[in-house]
């Protein structure tokens, strides 16, 4: 029974303490025991939440006296700890954070527990969420749980491990160029990143550069993606970029047809052999179904390499917040953020240069979702790789390790939604993962041609044996 409640997805956690077929109290004491038993291994957790148990026992009573029950109710869920949590430590991944204790939860958080979501424990990250593995000074490394020598990414990397282990049903991430759609591809498990600005970033830092951070669902299927996302959507009043006030619809249905276009490049630098088959393998799956699927290319991304272009844009945006929150703790600082603040300013021509081309990257976008609904591309060129290595070779090809965002960046210079769920394996028994690319404020057409891919996805409810 264990086994079949920590690798449940959250809605069928949610319709069976609805229907009291199981306790919140039994769920959350699965999950804290999951935690216990493989957290060692994987340490994907940094905080466990001490209200839980408390938490499901008030859920429980609930249930029992009839009382109107929330979405998530009796759910545990798990936060990055970048995302604030009241009365629960967010301390950022570094030591110049080290038992800060906010008031308030983010504004994801509180929607959460609003809709019935019960806090479970919080999730490592990098220094201020800023790599592409999940290590620092305070909380060490997270490895991935197919394989503990390698990765669950960055930087929501703690979040994709927890979920992919049973240690939990959804969680929350951010999202600045990779970070909760590459961890997803890592580890197996699904993730979106909606549109920029509709869910708010309200109690989450950093925030510099605000126009590329979003923040957004991890879990187990795309029903809990959508699920998550309806909750979680919308204006909350303090987050300026928090505006639209697009209906979305939990109840998503898989029952149209979709003009989708695939490509696996150009543009995005190079991929690996069986991750292009698995996208062509996606593609073919869609095509099956009944639905419009042809190769493409987006000229857009041939002319501007997104990955240049956000460098060029963030770097300058970023590092007067760095230096504001380590002034006067640099002997606390870890690589990546000595690194960060050790790269060159960016030319104004060249910042200039770079927001036009930004630009035209969401020009070149919009012309492609004028003929189709949907993209399919990759995640990540390659799947998970080992730790602290700092290039990649690819179809003979070494290139940085930056070049993992290849795929994932531009929508986080153009703002569109893109989602990421597993559609195949490695050679080496690693999880591949698709991403899928919707349209601006399309978060639904997104999640319903997922679940028809999810319906015939040759690698459901596959879980790595901790």
């Amino acid at each position: 029974m264990t086994h079949d409640i920590i690798f449940s997805d959250a809605t069928s956690l949610a319709a069976l303490i609805r229907t009291k077929q199981l306790s919140p109290v039994e769920v959350v004491r699965a999950h804290l025991d999951r935690i216990e038993a493989v957290d060692p291994h994987v340490n994907a957790i940094v905080t466990v939440a001490e209200g839980a148990s408390v938490a499901a026992k008030r859920a429980e009573a609930a249930v029992m006296a009839g009382e109107e029950l929330g979405p998530l109710h009796g759910v545990p869920f798990t936060v990055k700890d970048s995302i604030d949590t009241a009365g629960v430590m967010t301390q950022r991944g570094s030591p110049i954070f080290k038992g800060r204790t906010p008031d308030a939860d983010a504004t994801s958080v509180g929607r959460l527990k609003k809709a019935g979501g019960i806090l479970l424990a919080k999730t490592n990250l990098p220094e201020f969420s800023y790599w592409i593995e999940s290590d620092n000074l305070l909380s060490g490394r997270s490895n991935n749980p197919w394989d503990l020598d390698r990765t669950p990414g960055g930087s929501s990397g703690g979040e994709s491990a927890a979920i992919a282990a049973g240690m939990s049903p959804l969680g929350l991430g951010t999202d600045l160029a990779i970070s909760v759609r590459g961890p997803a591809a890592q580890t197996g498990i699904v993730s979106l990143k909606a549109t920029h600005g509709r869910v708010p970033m309200t109690g989450i830092w950093p925030r510099a550069p605000r126009r590329f951070w979003h923040v957004g669902p991890m879990a187990r299927s795309i029903r809990d993606l959508a699920l998550a996302f309806s909750q979680l959507a919308g204006p909350d009043g303090e987050d300026a970029f928090a505006t639209s006030t697009v209906p979305f619809d939990a109840g998503v249905t898989a029952d149209r047809k979709f003009r989708v276009g695939w490509m696996v490049g150009p543009g995005f630098g190079p991929v690996d052999i069986e991750v292009a088959a698995t996208v062509r393998d996606a593609a073919g799956a869609l095509r099956g179904e009944g639905h419009h699927v042809e190769e493409v290319r987006i000229p857009a991304l041939e002319r501007d390499f997104a990955l240049d272009v956000f460098n060029k844009l963030h770097v300058m945006e970023m590092k007067p917040a760095f230096r504001a929150a380590t002034a006067g703790h640099e002997e606390q600082m870890y690589k990546m953020t000595k690194t960060m603040l050790s790269l060159p300013d960016t030319s104004m021509d060249d910042y200039l240069a770079a927001e036009q081309a930004a630009e035209r990257l969401r020009d070149g976008y919009a012309a492609y979702f004028r003929d189709y609904d949907v993209l399919l591309t990759p995640v990540l060129p390659v799947p998970a790789h080992k730790h602290g290595i700092k290039e990649l070779v690819v179809n003979g090809e070494t290139v940085d390790l930056t070049y993992l965002q290849g795929a994932t960046v531009p929508l986080n210079v153009t703002g569109l939604p893109g989602l990421t769920m597993r559609f195949g394996t490695s050679h080496e028994g690693l999880p591949i993962n698709v991403q899928l690319v919707g349209s601006w404020q399309a978060e639904t057409t997104l999640l319903n041609a997922a679940m028809v891919l999810e319906r015939v996805s040759p690698v459901r409810d596959l879980h790595p044996s901790l």
